[in-house]
């Protein structure tokens, strides 16, 4: 980017920025999410970087905090109340580590053999505890960093806060000031139907009252991180050990020795961060010598010293640089978004689904806009929001097509339908799409032949549809590119293993529009075998449960055109073993289930399986004939609609305590 372009970008992004911080630390309420407004701030500091010249006072990166509210006093800060600069990958934290051993090169070897402290960030409402002789006198907010609010009163409410500091060993001096986090516990959080979007808005909302009994009614806790009064401890480790002598709450953290016990503590604390009774959005890493972390001293908001090494966030912001569509398997156009690179829920994301036309037009996106994207669990990544302030004016619309990119067939948009289909059944794109999901996990799980091999497969005209598969042999793959005996052999030998396959498994892959795992699964069931579904009419498929009018129309229509009938025929003479429904229990005969996040001891699939074979029922989303709702790690947006629907969730232990 060049230098006028950034000054541009770097003045948009510190108004938009402004904005939110605002909203977030005055107003206690925000419009985005923390982890698209860290993002953002996360691009500004590194056009920064790239152009020093640029920084100005005013920046979001030079600022602390919000403005202390008119309506309480202030209280200034002994020390200034600092925030601590983010960062969110690996080779970030190897950056830092080698800028603070190069500020500490000239003073005798403190940069060799740096240790380093390292506790959870919690996602709370940062506070001052100011106590006099021992007892709790003044309690205050960060506010701009160097003046705060008194909000004394609402802290006394909060049981975790000690009124006195008394028995205890220690040499207690007239003035003690320890700091730390305001937060309210996961399962507190659940039990209130506010205006607060998560536990740390609703901290802040509850202390920044001024009726004390308001803070009083909420069930607010206090996780202390620091000791400001100097009594002699010399690395921040043993702050962390005296805290809870002083009878405050501490996260007891670790010593790092380097930087691979920092990534090692990081990954644990990841693993276990859904069972964690509060949320955190990371870990804070600090030099543990308090003389080293001094000398580092402060730039900008920050201490050079301390760092928080953030989780990848479920949002990010970046910028879509086109628009492109897509061929489904039953001739969906879908509108994809092609971003510039970036990280979202540990995965680097490089395109994300605009799903349809209405929706484009909804979101009233641009190529060249500035997005939020999102990725939940196994979702797709999609496009959440669009920032329409940090727009340039160089955007441009998009117009979605009137005929298939690859055939050319003018497309067609059903009434009451909100995509747009290509109506070409040989459209080649439709054609590949349908090998790929023939050959998929849930379909025939054909180990090695996916999406590019196909692709190799149909370019070299061996393959056009899913029964030329099964008449594959070595001698057609070894003159194939990157082709050697040993694949061609393993390829052969896993599409003779794919021939033994389960009843829904194999309706579910023949592509029959709006025929899921479910319904394939309930097809299954019902008639037991395929030539029964091939003669079955459109009242005899309406008998089935949860198969209405339209999806009995697809499948009844299917089944009548003569190549569909030529392509189940010629699978099942290419020695193909359909197995039967399995037998189904009945412990969980009537219970829907709902699933979301990833879990640990099985995958998804596994899972769902699992409950069809005890006879329960799995539903793709949460509605209020869900019974329960499995939440795995990194959940998405179907936690927040079954708390909204009063759906029971459990967790990955209470799922497999139902399958004993």
């Amino acid at each position: 980017m060049k230098r006028q372009e950034a000054k541009k970008r770097i003045e948009k992004l510190k108004k938009v920025i402004d904005h939110h911080r605002y909203l977030y630390h005055v107003l206690d309420r925000e419009e985005i999410s923390d982890a698209a407004l860290d993002s953002l701030k996360h691009e500004l500091q590194r056009l920064e970087q790239q152009f020093p010249e640029l920084i100005t006072r005013d920046s979001p990166t030079q600022r602390v905090g919000g403005e202390p509210l008119k309506e309480f006093n202030k209280v200034k800060h002994s020390l200034p109340m600092l925030s601590i600069e983010d960062i969110f990958s690996e080779e970030e934290l190897e950056d830092w580590e080698d800028y603070l051993r190069r500020l500490l090169a000239p003073h005798q070897n403190l940069g060799e053999g740096l240790e380093y402290f390292v506790e959870l960030k919690i996602d709370g409402f940062a506070v001052s505890l100011l106590y006099k002789k021992g007892v709790f006198t003044i309690g205050s907010t960060r506010g701009d960093g160097k003046t705060g609010e008194d909000v004394t009163q609402n802290l006394k409410t909060i049981e975790s806060i000690p009124l006195k500091i008394e028995n205890c060993k220690l040499k207690i001096p007239d003035l003690y000031e320890v700091r730390g986090e305001v937060y309210m516990e996961k399962k507190d959080f659940e039990k209130f139907s506010s205006a607060y979007s998560n536990p740390r808005n609703l901290a802040a909302g509850s202390i920044r009252q001024l009726d004390p009994k308001l803070a009083a009614s909420r069930p607010l806790k206090f996780l202390a991180y620091d000791i400001l009064t100097d009594t002699g401890q010399t690395v921040h480790s043993e702050e962390h050990r005296i805290l809870p002598k002083l009878g405050f709450k501490a996260d007891p953290g670790r010593i790092c020795r380097n930087l691979s016990d920092i990534i090692n503590f990081k990954r644990e604390i990841e693993k276990k961060r859904d069972k964690l009774p509060y949320q955190i959005d990371g870990i804070v890493i600090n030099v543990n010598d308090n003389a080293v972390f001094k000398k580092l001293g402060v730039a900008g908001k920050s201490p050079r010293g301390a760092r928080a090494l953030k989780f990848s966030p479920k949002q990010a912001t970046t910028r879509i640089s086109d628009i492109k569509v897509q061929v489904g398997r039953t001739g969906a156009i879908t509108p994809v978004a092609i971003l510039e690179p970036v990280e979202v829920g540990g995965t680097t994301i490089t395109r994300a689904t605009l799903h349809n036309e209405d929706e484009i037009k909804r979101l009233g996106v641009k190529m060249g806009d500035t997005v939020i994207v999102e990725r939940a669990g196994d979702v797709n990544p999609s496009i959440a929001g669009v920032l329409l302030k940090l727009r340039s004016g160089k955007e441009k619309e998009f117009h979605f097509p009137k005929s298939c990119p690859r055939c050319g067939r003018d497309l067609i948009r059903p009434a009451g339908e909100a995509i747009w289909r290509c109506p070409n059944s040989d459209c080649p794109a439709r054609k590949r799409e349908n090998l790929y999901h023939f050959t998929s996990k849930k379909s025939f799980d054909i180990e090695g032949l996916g999406p590019k091999i196909i692709d190799q497969l149909v370019d070299e005209n061996l393959i056009s549809q899913a029964p030329d598969i099964f008449q594959l042999k070595e001698g057609d793959l070894l003159p194939l590119e990157r082709f050697a005996e040993r694949k061609a052999e393993n390829l052969i030998r896993a599409i003779e293993k794919s021939k033994k396959i389960t009843l829904s498994k194999f309706i579910f892959a023949l592509g029959i529009r709006h025929v899921g795992e479910e319904t394939a699964m309930d097809l299954a069931e019902y008639f037991g075998g395929v030539k029964k579904i091939k003669k079955a009419s459109k009242e005899e498929l309406e008998k089935i449960p949860d198969v209405g009018p339209k999806v009995s129309e697809s499948i009844y229509n299917w089944f009548q055109k003569k190549q569909n009938l030529e392509v189940v025929d010629d699978l099942v003479k290419s020695g193909m073993e359909i197995l039967p429904p399995p037998k189904i229990g009945k412990k969980l005969e009537g219970k829907t289930f709902a699933l979301t996040g990833s879990l640990k001891t099985m995958t998804r699939d596994e899972a769902k399986e699992k409950i069809r074979l005890l006879g329960g029922n799995v539903a793709e989303s949460a509605s209020k004939q869900t019974d329960y709702l499995i939440v795995g790690e990194n959940p998405g947006s179907k936690l927040g609609q079954a708390k909204k629907l009063g759906v029971r969730v459990i967790y990955e232990k209470e799922f497999l305590d139902l399958l004993k």
